[in-house]
């Protein structure tokens, strides 16, 4: 079997299907057509099935495979080739993007249905997939960091798709240039280690080149921390986050495929591929202490959201701090583990949210309630996956959660146990905000939906925006229904299928632990490295039990506040205190960015600096011109062509060199 063919064919299929789509659906059969959706899934349907083959040949021969066949730049002493690595956290991103995107564009076929801009979705969506898989399959840096930035021009299509929309257009705008502050820090540690050397853009190059100790821990330091500016800008960390809760701007099918699988993974995958050069560099504590605030931070503005939708991209945002703080403390195959679970629980999440909209005709829980009635399948699968994302056992999010909060107490330092109290402190509060969307939506009486939505916008004389529709309280359509079961299955079995606490008939205790460990065995020489404190992998009870309780306290919580009869008067005096004004505000950080920065300071001050010079600037090229002018016309006369005047002229000149030599003490 020719696996370097397949491995092409995995990026090859979803780009031919956004070539296809662009070029050739829309001229033929219109930009509505449904054609495009149905050749999007099976692009990306046979990626995932060669996906799956690939993964088999990996567990069962335990290789790696390196191709690099193609010649793409050769200049001097620099030769960069297009070629892929396909080695085991390739595979698991690689199974993960295909998955969760197949099942996103199978959702769309019901969820977009009627748009009459069908084709361009489905367009945008195939270049999306192929750009992530073309990041996790990428052999060098260059290449990674194209693919990088076709990652955010997809997103940026996907996010301002409804164009027409000022939101949508101003949150794509938004998502694009704040991940730009974070790629230029990429951009410089790339440039930095290609000032180094320039075959270690390779990545297997670079990986060698760490172990055997030819790149210093300063150099490394350099680079690393400009890679992990890229990952926090990607992934959406602090303080470059503030772009993620506005992308909820896009198609719900978006939102679930770029939030959960895709691309604010890319960060945290960043950091993953090059782990070996940050493990010798003295950046890893601010990876871990980025990480952890940023999952309790993120978190804590989840607690007051009312948009189901931005609620669940504040818990992206604060999972993400899990990986991020799961790989500063050295905890790589847990962290590429709770990618993996995380992944879907949480599009499941999202599709959800996308279901529940269908119904209400609103994002905003406020206006929800009682729906469990009349969507059953969408409650239970919300629930389920609910319950996976506060951690709670059996569930998948309960194993890959408890594994990170379980090397950071074996840390037995400092840094662990400040990561491993914001990571309790952030398990609770997950806990807390998932119930009580819960709560809002499902439980209680229905209040109305979209329809009352609108009245009160209309009534306070404020705009009301094109997702606040009149609701159809009925169950989602098969095609939204099937993709959120398969989801919700994920979300209870997969955690402990792919990594069980014990022998599982062919699947080996901690398979999933091993199977990511094992690729570094080729690179480090010796794969307990990874396990730099907390030694191999092992289940932790008493961690387990410690964050399960604190899980089912912000339940319980959640559910004293919001179900209980006393309710209202309870959730109207939280709601005026400060603490709720700052969350709810955001810390005010949109308004320092795009207010004081922007629009103060840049706008106004720096804006205002910039018109003075330029003004000022034209103002004294014209004055050198006059004065350029009017000293060539005095002098004009003495080129009137009058051998008189060249004579006097002469004359006048001999008598000055004569008056110099003199006053210098010269021949006179």
């Amino acid at each position: 079997m020719n696996f370097e063919f397949l491995s092409y064919l995995v990026i090859l299929l979803p780009l031919s299907s956004f070539i296809i789509n662009g070029l050739f659906i829309r001229k033929f059969f219109g930009s509505a057509a449904i054609y495009a959706g149905y050749i999007t899934i099976c692009s990306i349907f046979f990626s995932f099935i060669i996906s799956l083959i690939l993964l088999i040949q990996i567990i069962v021969n335990s290789e790696q495979f390196i191709f690099d066949p193609i010649s793409w730049i050769s200049i001097s002493h620099l030769y960069i080739s297009f070629g892929i690595i396909l080695d085991n956290l390739t595979i698991v991103m690689m199974v993960v993007i295909t998955s969760v995107s197949l099942l996103v564009q199978i959702y769309g076929l019901s969820y977009m249905h009627g748009d009459k801009s069908l084709n361009r979705y489905y367009t945008y969506m195939s270049l999306f997939t192929a750009s992530m898989l073309g990041l996790v399959l990428s052999k060098n840096i260059v290449q990674l960091f194209v693919f990088w930035e076709l990652v955010g021009v997809s997103s940026y299509m996907l996010i301002g798709f409804w164009m027409n929309r000022p939101s949508a257009a101003n949150a794509a705008k938004k998502a694009f240039i704040m991940t730009r502050f974070g790629d230029f820090g990429f951009l410089f540690g790339i440039l930095y280690l290609f000032s180094l050397n320039p075959a270690y853009l390779d990545i297997n190059i670079l990986y060698n080149a760490v172990n055997n100790g030819e790149i210093s821990s300063y150099s490394a330091s350099i680079i690393s921390a400009g890679f992990l500016i890229g990952a926090i800008g990607k992934s959406a960390q602090f303080p470059l986050h503030t772009w993620l809760p506005d992308a909820m701007e896009g198609p719900t099918s978006v939102s679930a495929l770029i939030h959960s699988a895709t691309m604010v993974t890319a960060g945290i995958f960043l950091i993953a591929r090059f782990f070996p050069l940050f493990d010798v560099s003295n950046i890893m504590i601010y990876v871990a202490l980025i990480g952890a605030v940023t999952s309790v931070f993120a978190a804590s503005m989840g607690l007051v959201a009312d948009d189901i939708k931005k609620v669940l991209a504040y818990s992206t945002v604060s999972q993400l701090g899990y990986m991020m703080f799961a790989l500063g403390i050295g905890a790589y195959a847990p962290a590429i583990f709770h990618l993996f679970t995380h992944a879907f629980f949480k599009a499941c999440l999202f599709l959800g949210a996308g279901s529940i909209h269908h119904a209400s005709g609103t994002f905003n829980m406020k206006y929800m309630g009682g729906m469990r009635k009349v969507m059953p399948i969408t409650y239970i699968t919300m629930m389920v996956s609910s319950l996976s994302l506060a951690g709670l056992f059996p569930l998948s999010g309960f194993w890959s959660k408890d594994e990170i909060l379980a090397h950071a107490a074996h840390q037995e330092n400092i840094l662990g146990y400040v990561v491993l109290i914001l990571g309790l402190i952030a398990a609770f509060m997950t806990a807390f905000y998932m119930f009580r969307a819960i709560f809002l939506v499902f439980h209680g009486d229905w209040k109305g939906g979209g329809e009352s939505e609108k009245k009160d916008l209309i009534k306070n004389q404020q705009s009301v925006h094109p997702t606040v529709v009149k609701p159809h309280l009925e169950e989602s359509p098969k095609f939204m229904i099937y993709p959120m079961l398969i989801l919700a299955g994920l979300a209870i079995m997969i955690g402990f299928i792919v990594n069980p606490l014990i022998d599982l008939f062919f699947i080996e205790k901690h398979a999933f632990a091993h199977f990511i460990t094992d690729n570094y065995e080729v690179f480090y020489g010796d794969k307990t490295k990874i396990y730099k404190a907390g030694g191999s992998p092992k289940f932790d009870l008493l961690i387990a039990l410690i964050s399960s309780i604190i899980a089912i306290s912000g339940i319980l919580l959640a559910y004293a506040i919001y179900i209980k009869p006393n309710r209202i008067s309870i959730h109207k005096n939280i709601s005026r205190g400060i603490i709720y004004k700052i969350l709810n505000n955001k810390y005010y950080l949109d308004y320092l960015y795009e207010d004081v920065i922007i629009r103060k300071l840049f706008y106004k001050k720096l804006s205002g600096v910039l018109r003075w010079f330029d003004e000022n600037t034209d103002n004294i090229n014209v004055q050198i011109s006059t004065m350029v002018t009017r000293f060539s016309r005095s002098i004009l006369f003495l080129q009137n062509g009058q051998t008189q005047v060249y004579v006097y002229g002469m004359f006048i000149g001999i008598l000055v060199l004569f008056l110099l030599f003199y006053l210098r003490g010269g021949l006179i």
